[in-house]
């Protein structure tokens, strides 16, 4: 499968980045492409709600920033792969802009999964970004492919690199 790993970090030897990496090495042992994104440093505006991909941009977004490199990647994708740390409940802003400028494309056009990996220092944070992760699945009529989070106790840990190799193997 083609698979698209979207880092929402900005810290690039983070706990996140380790869940991406170790998703990555997972799924390509198994046989499948992998691109891993770090959207965190990238120049991804959010979506500003013009409407110009639904009108004269016929699909394509009025900005023009870094999220061009991501689109192709996303038409290809047949799994997408959302890591991202909590800060405050949601999902990290790194993460959020992509997300919100995936508007345009209505749905990526190959997409059959998403898996979610997060990070936090706290326990009983992840309700939120759970949520947000299954609206958007749901809404894209795609296969939940998984959920693996690590608190502080249980990161960079060879139990959740066996929770992210679970979820590589259930592909």
């Amino acid at each position: 499968m083609n698979i698209l790993i979207l880092q929402g970090s900005p810290r690039a030897n983070g706990n996140t980045a380790w869940m991406a990496e170790e998703y990555r090495k997972a799924a390509e042992s198994a046989g499948h492409k992998v691109t891993l994104v770090d959207v965190a440093h990238k120049k991804i505006a959010g979506c500003m709600a013009c409407e110009y991909c639904h009108g004269k941009g016929n699909g394509t977004c009025v900005q023009k920033d870094d999220m061009q490199e991501l689109y192709p990647l996303l038409a290809e994708a047949e799994v997408l792969v959302l890591a991202a740390p909590i800060y405050y409940f949601t999902m990290s802003a790194q993460i959020q802009a992509p997300i919100q400028r995936i508007y345009n494309m209505q749905k990526p056009g190959k997409l059959k999964k998403m898996a979610l990996l997060l990070s936090s220092y706290s326990p009983n944070v992840y309700d939120g970004a759970i949520g947000e992760y299954h609206g958007i699945q749901r809404y894209w009529g795609v296969e939940d492919a998984g959920i693996v989070t690590a608190k502080i106790d249980e990161q960079k840990a060879t139990a959740t690199r066996d929770k992210i190799f679970q979820l590589v193997s259930r592909l």
